[in-house]
């Protein structure tokens, strides 16, 4: 029988690559690197496989999909920040039967779900900046989901990500779950982002201060509170592809019967205007 074994909320902002490149930002984001390379390890003692990745820079406009291919190789260039991403070489394994069952399963509960089989269908860098880090500590199979909705309910994907679970549980796979995206994500505008030092900063203290609310109430288990909030939460706070991400992650996680006090590994920080964190959220 398959297992999830960990799950968490990722950060994947661009800055963490220019991190390790010469220049002004060379260093700065080593905290959030290091906590993805701390998720990983904690799989790798965990026994996981796999990674499933719900990636909120794959846009999805209708039903859901995956991206269930074999096998991942190419040059990535970001088409939002090509001056930031660019030729970024990627080579993973990935987990057809996984993607495969979660689609099915999802679609047999109600909610149209599509798995791929396409080496032209083009992995996202929710996917890829995460993979980068996590690869170096322990290699795992990926599965990638799209998790940027823009005319689905959070109630679908909470039943996508039961999906999820039941279709790990299903296989022989030990699995850690990645729900890749920010808190609030209101980017600076265009004209005030060099006046505001956008990149190290927040563009809205409200944001900031519900953004640490929300750490707050993760910390001391407190789920079935946030969940009441999430949807406003996502509208007022610009949650990144609406927090279908996080959805996803409740769903396989038990939803508002979850209660399990998360681990924040990277102490909270602004990347050009948005909320940026790493938290394990422990599975029981």
């Amino acid at each position: 029988m398959g297992e999830l074994v960990l799950a968490a909320k990722m950060t994947h902002v661009p800055t963490l690559l220019m991190s390790e490149q010469e220049g002004p930002l060379k260093g700065k984001r080593q905290p959030a690197i290091d906590g993805h390379r701390e998720i990983a390890r904690r799989a790798k003692e965990l026994g996981a496989t796999t990674v499933v990745i719900c990636d909120t820079h794959w846009v999805l406009n209708a039903g859901y999909h995956i991206n269930a291919n074999s096998h991942f190789e190419g040059l990535f260039t970001s088409n939002e920040f090509p001056q930031f991403i660019q030729n970024l070489p990627y080579k993973y394994e990935g987990n057809p039967e996984l993607g495969d069952a979660i689609a099915k399963i999802a679609t047999d509960k109600g909610v149209y779900t599509l798995a791929h089989h396409l080496d032209s269908l083009e992995v996202e860098y929710g996917t890829l900046v995460p993979m980068r880090f996590m690869s170096r500590e322990h290699e795992m199979k990926v599965v990638s989901i799209g998790a940027w909705c823009t005319s689905h309910s959070h109630e679908e994907s909470r039943v996508l990500g039961e999906a999820i679970r039941e279709a790990i549980e299903a296989g022989d796979e030990k699995v850690l779950l990645v729900a890749s995206g920010s808190l609030s994500h209101k980017i600076w505008a265009n004209k005030d982002y060099a006046a505001n030092n956008g990149t190290f900063t927040i563009s809205s203290e409200f944001n900031r201060q519900v953004d640490l609310h929300v750490l707050e109430m993760w910390k001391n288990g407190d789920h079935a509170t946030f969940l009441k909030m999430m949807t406003e939460y996502a509208e007022y706070c610009s949650g990144e592809g609406s927090m279908h991400d996080t959805a996803m992650l409740y769903g396989a996680l038990g939803w508002d019967k979850y209660d399990a006090k998360c681990e924040v590994v990277t102490e909270y920080f602004p990347s050009s205007g948005t909320g940026q964190t790493n938290v394990i959220f422990p599975v029981q």
